[in-house]
């Protein structure tokens, strides 16, 4: 069943959505610059039952057939490979940002990420220039990924593997280095985090997934990330660079988080897709709490981890998004 649920629109003039890309949007700049105003006020949420198996495994087919049918319904395109080659040329070299802090069971899932990997060759970009990466080596191990290094292959390891940046990038009151893997080596980034509670600022998802690309994210957990969260999502290379964010929703956590906490995961069977960052944490900030709502607990504002950081995120010392989901048009399907 498909349910398009529109309510009103609004154009994030000035945001931090970076739109210098879309190689494959056609037409003239005007046309051009109406369809990025669509894409920046769309999300959409996919799910389905079939991606698992009876025995509760992922199924990787129907993982790949999700994230095609959420990017056909993103870009409003028949065939995934369209969409796709709106994003990335051949030339990019694109980074796939996951998040595996929390070892196996709640990290960013290999299939979804194979999925992704298939969707950037099918623009055309060689397996070659497709670097997997997170924070560290031993945390890609923890969660079952193989450290590849080969330049001539599809590339997964961490940034300890190659540095941080000479640079100091600054923004309010963060400060930090970035990952070289970012700065250096990508020209694009696909953002896959994974949804899920955090003990201190309420929830990791979008825009909290770029501590993992800093040398310092210990220093940014009080007040609940806020502004740091947001002030680190302002440094340019973060801006620029990121095309779009695939929430890995196939099993979720609303509590407990950030390390796994079996008894308080579910199989949401789902992804988020979109390039508005601050959308999707706002809109993933609603899920948790529907979630914990229907298991006695409290909301995240009632337990004293409202992630006010979203807000911040939007306003008008940041602008990297919409935080009012009245004004999101949000696809489900």
């Amino acid at each position: 069943m498909k349910r398009r649920q529109f309510l009103k629109t609004s154009v994030a003039a000035g945001s931090g959505i970076y739109f210098g890309f879309l190689p494959g949007c056609q037409g003239n700049e005007q046309t051009k610059t109406r369809k990025l105003k669509e894409l920046s006020r769309r999300l959409v949420e996919a799910r389905s039952e079939a991606i698992r198996d009876k025995k509760g495994k992922l199924i990787g087919d129907e993982v790949g057939k999700l994230l095609s049918r959420a990017m056909e319904n993103f870009f409003g395109e028949s065939g995934a490979q369209k969409c796709w080659r709106q994003l990335f040329t051949p030339e990019d070299v694109v980074g796939i940002k996951i998040n595996c802090l929390a070892g196996r069971g709640m990290s960013t899932h290999r299939e979804l990420v194979d999925a992704i990997v298939e969707g950037v060759k099918s623009a055309g970009v060689p397996e070659k220039n497709i670097i997997i990466w997170d924070r560290a080596n031993r945390d890609l191990k923890k969660a079952g990924y193989r450290i590849q290094t080969n330049r001539n292959k599809l590339k997964i390891y961490g940034t300890d593997q190659v540095g941080y940046s000479r640079r100091l990038y600054e923004y309010g009151e963060a400060g930090s280095f970035l990952s070289n893997i970012l700065v250096e080596q990508c020209t694009a980034i696909v953002n896959v985090p994974i949804l899920k509670d955090h003990g201190i600022v309420g929830l990791t998802n979008a825009l909290k997934n770029f501590f993992g690309a800093i040398h310092n994210p210990n220093k940014y957990h009080d007040f609940s990330g806020d502004p740091y969260i947001a002030d680190v999502n302002m440094f340019s290379e973060i801006r620029q660079k990121t095309r779009l964010t695939v929430t890995d929703a196939l099993t979720a956590q609303f509590e407990g988080g950030p390390p796994f906490m079996p008894q308080w995961a579910w199989n949401f069977n789902g992804i988020l897709l979109g390039m508005d960052r601050v959308a999707l944490d706002a809109f993933a900030w609603k899920l948790i709490d529907e979630k914990r709502k229907t298991s006695g607990l409290p909301t995240l504002k009632e337990a004293g981890r409202e992630p006010t950081y979203i807000r911040t995120a939007a306003d008008e010392s940041h602008r990297l998004g919409m935080d009012d989901l009245s004004k999101i048009e949000l696809i489900q399907v």
